[in-house]
């Protein structure tokens, strides 16, 4: 074990997640490791590539180098490197890109590297831009195509078994060109929320798509077994369609193909055509990449940025990551070739929205922006150095243009950028830190605060409140703190408006939701300005968020150099599935109906001669109750009715939005439909159904039934309660995280 003054100081929330998912356990199943072990295991293991440089190389010196970065907390790298270094699985990357080409071996061949890969705890990433479209012909067998979707269901249903097998968790991100004629079905792939779970899924745009968008103009469809025109879209309608669906749920994510491309620092070698689940590491295929994050809250001396400390951690985690592409065992031989001639690493940061915190700086605010292009053009200037310091003394990555490596693909261009030699082709990423951020101990990568107050649920029916560290010591410090007002705190998810709260907190706290659309993206656009790869960030809007809201922040986040977009409209996910994982109930508690209500009664004649009789009421929320009377009739058809007026009420009140509530009853069949006023009535469901919709159009009831104001966020919150703990999970970073116990949908 290395010296002993480095203390390894360790939250109990940071405890949880490396007992539960990356200390080593014996046969019986208990933790056999302590947190200094791991990081002592992890150092040494990835020391010891340096005697494939230098024989002569004190690995012991550099490993204590390693385990003082990771025990200080100022460096922590991606899960896989933690779990599995100096451990007989050994595969410590955590993005791959696997090709699919337009051939049934090819597709499966994928599916099965997948799988692999899913087993050895990476995630994929597909383009299925090169698949012939639906129903185009199928020469070999005289068939006829079923598109890239229905073949994305597959690798879905196999990440599924894999997962249920017991692995650890897989991820895939699914990209299609926006000039794929399947465009439209893959845009609505995820609209209902029952298919393709294991997939996020993203629009790759084209510049000529970005002109015809502007021109207001149509662009051609391209069929990939040909290379030829088959239609044409309006790039408006298309667009269009993107930001519905994204507002409906999140789906799909838009990436900038052409941009990813401008940056390709091997396009000798091949086009960049998709990246890893969480969107931040484009990669040819077979290509995998090693991340690791700095820990920005421990980089401050003397409230302000300690740029002599923060350089010496640059440079210890270029060394790092590299030694870490020599010391993994891939899982295909064809993944280790790529990666080893490529070298890309990905240093990124996390805690920087701790660091403006300390720094007295709102997220939202030119300072924060300022701050941003400071701190990580000096973290990618200093990289390129320390990358540019090892090619002289191991050499240069084998596919550096004009190496000597390169003789088969002619005379290949030098990316402008590319002004010294490198012994990385990239050495930047701004990747998700879900789990290492609960380790460190601080904020997820480069996104804001999700909540000052979190309720973890425990022991069945307790609950434990959480307040961020920072604000407690502030509100203690300053008078305010009360337990009555964390509680309100935790109910509300904000501190704006609150009179106990000092304006200056107030501005210093805001959250994610506080803060509008258009800072989010121009934070991840000052990042992305000093990144090699891409940034993983979500761009969270209000659940009162119009789609016109969210098109034009897909276009200021084009227009501000991003290469990616991954939105998030609050609460728009909250009918997610919840058997990812470990079982567990979600419960919710209806709100009281007040003693006052409105609404209308509506007589509606059925197939069966009866006539019904359908109130729908509601009160300061929206609306909460449905009433049904099946004339005089007694007996099963007037208890039915009955039955569904009051779980239509019970899911009113109790947070269920009234689009899901009439999606499900339109359109249920009886033997005996009759016509009423030119419209079909299908039955006593889908009148009900017809009535609660005409009302709401016709009154201008609110949807969603709670506003900002009304429903507590820790009873009716985003996201669902997180599998493991129970707290409630958040979407960023592109994926379901829970900040109470590391749990995550995308690992």
């Amino acid at each position: 074990m290395p010296h002993e003054d480095v203390a390894v100081e360790l939250s109990v929330n940071a405890m949880t997640v490396l007992q539960r998912r990356y200390l080593q356990r014996g046969e019986d199943g208990q933790v056999t490791e302590t947190p200094q072990e791991m990081f002592w295991r992890v150092a040494k293991n990835i020391a010891a590539a340096d005697l494939l440089y230098d024989s002569q190389a004190d690995v012991e010196a550099t490993a204590e180098e390693f385990y003082r970065l990771m025990a200080s907390l100022e460096f922590i790298p991606n899960s896989p490197t933690l779990m599995n270094a100096g451990r007989a699985l050994q595969q410590l990357s955590a993005c791959f890109v696997i090709p699919v080409e337009d051939s049934m071996q090819s597709i499966f061949e994928a599916l099965k590297c997948a799988a692999l890969i899913h087993q050895s705890g990476g995630g994929t990433g597909f383009a299925f831009s090169r698949l012939r479209p639906k129903g185009d012909v199928v020469k070999s067998t005289g068939g006829i195509a079923s598109g890239p979707v229905s073949f994305m269901e597959v690798f879905d249903a196999a990440t599924e078994a894999i997962k249920q097998g017991g692995a650890r968790r897989g991820a895939n991100m699914g990209i299609l060109r926006v000039d794929h004629p399947d465009i439209m079905e893959f845009i609505t792939a995820k609209e209902d929320g029952d298919r393709l779970n294991n997939f996020n899924i993203s629009v790759g745009l084209t510049e000529e798509f970005i002109r015809a968008l502007k021109e207001e103009a149509d662009f051609p469809l391209v069929n990939p077994r040909h290379g030829q025109v088959v239609n044409h879209l309006s790039a408006g309608e298309v667009f269009d369609k993107i930001a519905e669906m994204a507002w409906n749920n999140g789906d799909p994510g838009l990436v900038f193909l052409d941009r990813l491309n401008e940056s390709n620092p091997t396009p000798q070698w091949g086009e960049i055509d998709s990246t890893n689940p969480c969107g931040e590491q484009p990669l040819l295929p077979y290509e995998s990449c090693n991340l690791g994050s700095i820990n920005l809250a421990r980089m401050l001396e003397d409230n302000k940025v300690d740029y002599e400390r923060l350089g010496r951690t640059v440079r210890t985690a270029v060394h790092f990551l590299d030694n870490v592409i020599d010391q993994n065992e891939y899982p295909l031989p064809q993944i280790e070739e790529m990666t080893k001639a490529n070298r890309k690493i990905g240093l990124g940061v996390m805690g920087f929205t701790e660091m403006l915190i300390r720094l007295g700086i709102p997220y939202d605010s030119e300072e924060a922006v300022s701050l941003a292009e400071e701190v990580m053009g000096f973290i990618h200037t200093t990289a390129k150095e320390a990358s540019s310091y090892l090619a002289e003394r191991r050499g240069l990555f084998p596919h550096y243009p004009g190496s000597i490596y390169d003789d088969s693909r002619g005379a290949p261009r030098t990316p402008p950028w590319q002004s010294r030699p490198m012994r990385n082709a990239t050495v930047t990423t701004i990747a998700p830190t879900g789990s290492i951020s609960i380790i460190a101990g601080t904020t997820s990568g480069i996104e804001p605060l999700f909540a000052v107050i979190y309720v973890r649920h425990i022991l069945d029916e307790d609950e434990l409140m959480e307040v961020n560290p920072l604000f407690k010591e502030i509100a203690t410090e300053s008078g305010f703190y009360s337990e009555e007002l964390m509680h309100e705190i935790a109910e509300r998810g904000t501190l704006q408006g609150l009179e106990e709260v000092p304006p200056q907190v107030q501005r210093l706290f805001v959250t994610a939701h506080d803060i509008a659309p258009e800072w989010h993206i121009r934070l991840q656009a000052a990042f992305q300005r000093h990144t090699d790869n891409a940034v993983s960030k979500t761009i969270n809007f209000p659940h009162e968020a119009t789609v016109e809201e969210v098109k034009k922040a897909y276009l200021l986040a084009y227009e501000l150099g991003c290469k990616g977009l991954t939105i998030y409209r609050d609460r728009s996910r909250e009918r997610q599935v919840l058997s990812k994982g470990p079982q567990r109930r979600f419960t919710r508690t209806p709100r009281p109906r007040p003693e006052v209500t409105r609404g209308t009664t509506e007589k509606m004649v059925v197939g069966c001669g009866q006539t019904l009789y359908i109130t729908i009421n509601e009160d300061q929320a929206g609306l909460c109750e449905v009433f049904t009377q099946m004339g005089k009739s007694g007996g099963c058809m007037a208890s039915q009715s009955e039955a569904i007026g009051r779980l239509i009420s019970l899911a009113l009140r109790s947070g269920v939005e009234t689009k899901a509530i009439i999606k499900q009853l339109r359109g249920i069949r009886c033997p005996a439909p009759n016509w009423r006023e030119g419209q079909m009535i299908l039955s006593c469901a889908d009148a009900i159904g017809q009535a609660m919709e005409r009302y709401v159009n016709s009154n201008g009831v609110q949807l969603p039934l709670f506003d900002e104001g009304e429903a507590p966020r820790g009873l009716l919150g985003m996201c669902p309660e997180c599998p493991d703990c129970g707290a409630m999970v958040e979407f960023v970073e592109g994926c379901l995280v829970c900040p109470a116990c590391g749990y995550s949908q995308c690992e």
